[in-house]
């Protein structure tokens, strides 16, 4: 699959529907109109930095759900891992399984990584909100995960709130 090799904010964030922890699916169409959307995207499943960033989304997810928006994180593990890591850890934010990377390249965090010398594919760890209106508001790439989630609140509650 060719795609752009970033997104940009203000261009309309790509649809997708994928597998999620706990079974079922979710698609970005079930919060559009309705809730911001933090998409968070890392490397894997229990590992020390996956897992800190999860456990900060998860303890702000009570103040990510006021502010109106709904936290996903995305990796390339599959569901039955996701499971385990979301029990090993109590998370409490959707995990999507995206094992055939299609959701990581549209949105441009698929790429070519290098460690100890050795180059390989992998996503890169990004955060993306998206708007209401399903556009991209901000990103942030090659997060690093200690304080990352209480930034992104941040952003989450400046965002415009809807016009009741």
């Amino acid at each position: 699959m060719t795609t752009s090799d970033q997104i940009e904010t203000g261009s309309t964030a790509p649809a997708f529907t994928a597998p999620r922890d706990g079974g079922g699916t979710v698609s970005l169409s079930d919060y559009t109109g309705e809730k911001m959307v933090v998409l968070y995207f890392y490397p894997k499943d229990d590992t020390p930095g996956c897992t800190t960033e999860a456990q900060e989304f998860t303890a702000l997810a009570d103040d990510f759900a006021a502010a109106g928006a709904v936290v996903i994180g995305i990796s390339k593990d599959g569901v039955k891992k996701h499971d385990k890591f979301r029990d090993k850890y109590d998370l409490g934010v959707i995990l999507v399984s995206d094992e055939e990377t299609d959701i990581a390249e549209r949105y441009g965090v698929w790429k070519e990584k290098s460690m100890y010398g050795k180059k390989f594919m992998g996503i890169e760890r990004t955060t993306i909100l998206i708007a209401r209106d399903g556009t991209i508001a901000e990103i942030w790439h090659k997060v690093k995960p200690k304080g990352h989630a209480a930034a992104v609140l941040e952003a989450v509650q400046a965002q415009p709130s809807v016009p009741s």
